[in-house]
């Protein structure tokens, strides 16, 4: 027979214990949302411009990590995020397949453009295709600076290589140099070295070291850099901040978001271009 006292104390410790786990599940729940995000967006500034807004508009607080697109698909596949900012649309679609995503949206594009030095050994015209520049690359050994890095502007990179049906792997460490860092540092090393890169417009418009690198190469389709957006399926990730999240990324594409996003600009000119639409 279990006395009042010993009833009454059993009590207060379920109670007591009840307690804890309540506030101690509060004190697990995040007051933010993390970004797995790809370099190009974060290096333009866009974030420091659109995350204080989005904060104001719909106090939404975002934490961005800032790594290639490989990367950030590993990372959120890690449940290390809430929401992916990439450009690689067969990897995001790859990403939702496999269970890791919830639905992608296209969220707004710009460009690829090769850069390379004035000198221009490899005699790369601007109307020349992706192809024709990489071909002429190839063909005259010029130096040319990969970011190796698995992110979206080295998947298009490989994909530019593939389609002019060659192989620049073997020549590895004599004329193409694979760095495995960001764009910026890719870059760096390419004005250092006088060599080719492939980079994305917001990047190349942000660069500050540009000394005698130029664009050597644009406006071509396969220039074309879509970024998508992407929620982490909180089914895998049970510690999705779903309800910000959800509401981050309906900000985002939203008419109001996606004019904010096209009035982001740097030295007057306009780096992202939204187009907002759903994938399934």
């Amino acid at each position: 027979m279990i006395s009042v006292a010993s009833y009454n104390y059993m009590l207060k410790t379920k109670f007591i214990f009840l307690y804890i786990l309540f506030f101690s599940n509060l004190s697990l729940a995040k007051d933010y949302i993390t970004v797995q995000s790809t370099t190009s967006t974060y290096n333009s500034g866009f974030y420091n411009y659109i995350l204080p807004i989005i904060k104001s508009e719909i106090n939404v607080v975002a934490h961005v990590v800032s790594v290639g697109t490989g990367s950030a698909l590993r990372n959120a596949s890690n449940c290390d995020g809430d929401v992916i900012i990439v450009h690689a649309k067969e990897r995001e679609l790859d990403f939702i397949e496999n269970g890791f995503g919830v639905k992608r949206f296209n969220l707004m594009y710009n460009d690829f453009i090769i850069v390379g030095p004035t000198s221009n050994l490899a005699k790369i015209i601007k109307s020349d295709s992706p192809i024709e520049a990489f071909t002429k690359i190839f063909k005259t050994s010029s130096i040319f600076v990969s970011r190796g890095d698995n992110s979206g502007t080295h998947f298009r990179e490989m994909s530019i290589w593939k389609k002019s049906k060659l192989s620049p792997s073997k020549y590895s460490g004599t004329w193409y140099r694979e760095v495995g860092s960001g764009m910026g540092a890719t870059l760096n090393i390419a004005s250092g070295m006088g060599g080719y890169t492939l980079t994305d417009r917001a990047s190349w418009v942000n660069f500050n070291n540009k000394s005698d690198l130029k664009i050597v190469a644009e406006k071509n389709k396969l220039f074309f850099n879509q970024y998508g957006i992407t929620m982490v399926n909180p089914e895998k990730c049970p510690n999705t901040n779903t309800d910000d999240t959800k509401k981050f990324i309906e900000w985002l594409i939203s008419p109001k978001g996606q004019v904010t996003i096209g009035n982001f600009k740097v030295n007057g000119q306009q780096l992202f271009f939204p187009n907002s639409k759903a994938i399934y």
